[in-house]
């Protein structure tokens, strides 16, 4: 899609806002608003009184329109991938989400699942094949991993793919009930083939999970033998998703079927692999499939985007309760309890979007280079797991926010914010489980120096690990960089340090992170690895150090955002929203902080009333603030701002 003479977007109806919109967009403004300006905007809602079947009619007709438009067709196999390419096909996701979560999330099955799998797991041949018709919606799919026995669970996968060298073809079957594929999009109706993920077998010896094209119906829509096709039917949202499960008994599938870039077997039944570690082999090809992560946590934080768009907006206009000083009635967004549910979650939205445009920029260098370093790649992934969490997690807890908010009225179905809460809902579980990547972002920051403390004693690992989490993990990005000089003259203040010192708060952020891993990494070598219950008893010291990285991450991105943007008026606006992101983390642990020496209970109770002053500064900012999410008010589809 050309991103050439592009305007201001006519969401904006303030130079502050235009500035903002710019400012979050970051480097990726001119994509993002090409997406924008081709997003066919009539229709982009559902009728929420639509019944199952027409909902997902609707669904694929509005998916239909938006390739027609341009919209999802960025999907390429590794060989043709570049920066642009691979930036293009998050950039789609996200426009897709300004519209009905459902819509996207058929494009994400169709386009970010199965053609993604087709794109980064096979080869040219089998893109050739099958790429074009996938993203053209000519050839439907499904995305089947997860059954009913395992989800998260990925490497217990029951499904098997047994390799018959005699005919010449795989035989893929469920050996078991809880074998089945379930929850897979698209498989309901609409889909004609599916990746189906299962345990490769060859020769008896058993090759790790890999992925195979199985065709599920044919041209009538009818199940082909063997294939067992079921509905979900009803779920908590996503109405217009034909979600259904799959069960295979001994269907037969041509060799080539076998996606086989990481792994296949050739014409004398051999298997043949360039990874012959298969741990390795297996996160390799999982890794392959980290868009679908990233896609998912960016139409997360669009969703609490507009819930934030519509609860702000009528915050502004709804009035009640007059006061002795005045016979009007006071608008919500006066009282300061409005203020404290609506504007330190839009400074969130912000800090998330600036993290997002880190992992975006990350994705699109290191996908479209098959030389990258894997030590980058495995960053890569960390940072998607954690923004995937936080920004589902975020989005999940700011819609609810936002319904209640707007009272009443937020429960009406036509005022758009039912319909997002249920929508969103799933996307903590869609993509991996959100607690199940958080052990998976501490894993990650644990693996760079897990070999430093091999051969240390406990004085030296203390050493060892406050060395690598300053300087490995905290220095890894550019983002972080100009943190850690803020950290530095921080340090040099002590307490004397302003709350609103961007240095102080980066620097209590930093320790935050580095104590709490320091000490799971001494808690780590004195447990013992195989006992259960050790283990476990560490779980909840696994996801404090997640969330510390995370929020660390996040906030060293929110002050590079800052750092590039352009207009003074809209930097000054940022550094508020900073400030208010950064010490309402703070608040949020204040007992950890305490309880660690790291802030005096002089400053801990300051917090909260710095926290009230920055919400009472930004309020006649407010819609300005929104306006910077980049949604027009008549994309909300929200009656009640009509009116």
């Amino acid at each position: 899609m050309s991103t050439a003479a592009v305007t201001d977007h006519p969401a904006v109806d303030t130079a502050l806002g235009s500035a903002l919109l710019a400012a979050l967009d970051g480097p990726h403004h001119e994509r993002r608003a090409a997406g924008r300006a081709a997003l066919p905007a009539e229709g982009m809602l559902r009728d929420p009184s639509l019944g199952l079947a027409e909902a997902r009619a609707w669904t694929l007709r509005r998916l239909e329109e938006l390739v027609a438009a341009g919209l999802g067709k960025s999907i390429v196999g590794i060989e043709a991938a570049t920066v642009d390419t691979q930036l293009q096909s998050l950039i789609d996701f996200e426009t897709i989400s300004y519209g009905d979560l459902s819509v996207a999330i058929k494009s994400g099955v169709q386009h970010g699942l199965f053609g993604g799998a087709i794109a980064g797991l096979g080869s040219p041949a089998q893109q050739e094949r099958f790429l074009d018709d996938a993203i053209h919606l000519r050839l439907l799919g499904c995305f089947a991993m997860t059954e009913r026995g395992h989800g998260s669970d990925v490497a217990s996968l029951e499904t098997t793919i047994g390799y018959d060298p005699d005919a010449g073809e795989f035989v893929v079957h469920s050996p078991r009930e809880t074998s089945a594929k379930t929850y897979i999009g698209n498989a309901a109706q609409h889909g004609r083939m599916a990746a189906v993920f299962g345990q490769l077998v060859v020769d008896g010896v058993g090759r790790g999970v890999h992925c195979i094209l199985v065709p599920i119906r044919d041209a009538e829509g009818n199940p082909l033998p063997g294939v067992t096709i079921g509905d979900n039917g009803y779920k908590g949202g996503l109405l217009g998703v034909d979600n259904g499960w799959l069960s295979f008994d001994q269907v037969r599938v041509p060799r080539d079927m076998l996606l086989d870039r990481f792994g296949s077997v050739d014409a004398e039944g051999h298997y043949v692999s360039s990874i012959e570690n298969p741990n390795r082999r297996f996160f390799t090809m999982l890794g392959a499939l980290v868009r679908g992560r990233i896609c998912i946590g960016g139409g997360a934080a669009i969703a609490a985007r507009r819930a934030l768009s519509i609860a702000t907006r009528y915050a502004t206009r709804r009035s009640q309760f007059r006061h002795s000083r005045s016979e009007d009635e006071s608008p919500l967004l006066d009282y300061l309890a409005h203020q404290r549910k609506l504007l330190p979650a839009i400074a969130r939205a912000y800090a998330l979007g600036f993290a997002q445009n880190d992992l975006i920029a990350g994705y699109g260098k290191l996908s479209s280079d098959p030389g990258h370093d894997p030590r980058e790649q495995r960053a890569l992934e960390t940072l998607a797991a954690g923004l995937k969490a936080l920004n589902t997690e975020f989005a999940n807890s700011t819609i609810q926010t936002c319904r209640e908010a707007c009272g009443g009225a937020g429960y009406m179905a036509a005022n758009g914010l039912t319909q997002l809460r249920a929508d969103t809902d799933v996307f903590a579980t869609f993509e991996g489980d959100n607690t199940v990547l958080l052990q998976l972002v501490t894993k990650g920051v644990l693996t760079d120096y897990r070999e430093v403390w091999g051969g240390l004693d406990r004085v030296g690992l203390v050493q060892a690990s406050a060395r690598m989490v300053g300087s490995a993990v905290i220095e890894r990005t550019g983002a972080g960089l100009l943190a850690e000089r803020l950290v530095a003259a921080a340090r040099r203040k002590g307490d004397s340090a302003a709350f609103y010192d961007r240095g102080w708060q980066a620097w209590m952020f930093e320790e935050r992170e580095r104590h709490s891993v320091d000490s799971l990494a001494r808690r780590m070598r004195a447990a013992d690895r195989d006992s259960f219950d050790q283990v476990n008893a560490m779980q909840d010291h696994v996801l404090f150090v997640a969330r510390a990285h995370m929020e660390r991450v996040v906030l060293d991105s929110f002050i590079a955002g800052i750092e590039a943007c352009r207009d003074r008026v809209a930097q000054q606006t940022l550094e508020e929203l900073c400030t208010l992101f950064a010490l309402t983390s703070l608040e949020a642990d204040t007992g950890w902080f305490l309880s660690h020496h790291r802030m005096s209970d002089a400053r801990a109770k300051a917090l909260r009333k710095q926290i009230n002053q920055l919400c009472h500064d930004l309020r006649p900012r407010a819609t300005a603030l929104v306006e910077g999410f980049g949604i027009p008010e008549h994309w909300l589809g929200s009656e009640m701002l009509e009116a």
